[in-house]
């Protein structure tokens, strides 16, 4: 989808959608494609995040994440964006799966920091600076301090925003005034990697959200968006006031598990998760289940 000052670079509204799995444990494309086209044309996107964490990534092969990928794509047409997700922390893997992705189809590629080994500054801006050399696809960058154990700096994020293809920040840092002066700085396009973040980052000027509680709460939220974009702060707040409690509620345990009990208890048959993920409690699965009747 092209970008205008009306529409950003891969929409307002998009969601980190879960990867369905089989009674086999095998990804289940055909529901994959059914579950985008729901969240596209029933639930108010304007774009998708396939392969991110959300997406179970860490347990699912490259040939998995190419099929999924294509299967997505074809399914949602040019009614939306497809980032895929593809960051490891293996640059050179990396690499690997950009080629892949662009070769499937996607719109940009989301790169999360490289978890675990904690590059140092000048190490972290070569990585993003190779991907994005790597494929002729716009990038996200995923700033996710709490998971990947360092920030992307804001000098650093500054630096980076020189390079034509590193479009947009998936903000999970809940630093807002980090993330203030970046936007003030750059024309990098931020949005929120925590539903809850939304509203928040719309103020200091971001664009949406990748969102998990989304795979519910989408025309909520897209009517959220649509309120303070049209300057109707007020119905923007009541709406953020009204989702708080399924913003907070689908994190009750791991998010990726919340949404694949919950949506096979709404109509889909996305199955389990794979391990290490593990099922939800029955309490805290009907907790949600009640927080979304009541506020949706």
């Amino acid at each position: 989808m092209p970008a205008s000052p009306e529409q950003p670079i891969f929409g307002r509204l998009l969601t980190a959608m879960i990867t369905p799995f089989g009674p086999d444990g095998r990804v289940n494309l055909a529901e994959a494609a059914r579950l985008a086209r729901h969240l596209v044309d029933g639930q108010g996107h304007d774009g998708l995040v396939i392969n991110g964490t959300t997406g179970e990534s860490p347990t699912t092969s490259d040939e998995e994440k190419q099929e999924l990928l294509k299967v997505v794509v074809e399914a949602v047409g040019d009614r939306a964006s497809v980032v895929a997700g593809v960051g490891t922390f293996d640059t050179r893997h990396t690499i690997e799966l950009a080629g892949q992705a662009a070769e499937a189809g996607a719109d940009g590629l989301l790169v999360v920091t490289p978890y675990y080994s904690r590059p140092p500054v000048d190490a972290l801006e070569a990585h993003f600076l190779a991907v994005a050399g790597a494929t002729e696809l716009p990038l996200m960058l995923y700033d996710i301090p709490h998971r990947t154990g360092i920030p992307i700096p804001e000098a650093l994020l500054v630096r980076l925003a020189d390079h034509p293809r590193i479009a947009a920040v998936k903000d999970a840092k809940a630093d807002i005034c980090s993330s203030s002066v970046v936007i003030a700085k750059t024309t990098l396009t931020y949005y929120a990697g925590d539903d809850a973040y939304l509203l928040p980052l719309l103020a200091v000027g971001g664009a949406g959200v990748v969102g998990t509680s989304t795979h519910f709460s989408g025309l909520q939220v897209r009517a959220l968006i649509d309120a303070f974009v049209a300057g109707d702060l007020e119905q923007a707040r009541q709406l953020n006031a009204q989702l708080l409690p399924v913003f907070r509620g689908v994190f009750a345990t791991q998010g990726t598990m919340m949404v694949k009990a919950t949506l096979n208890r709404r109509g889909f048959d996305v199955g389990m998760c794979r391990p290490p993920m593990g099922t939800v409690a029955p309490e805290i699965l009907e907790r949600f289940l009640g927080i979304l009747d009541t506020q949706l």
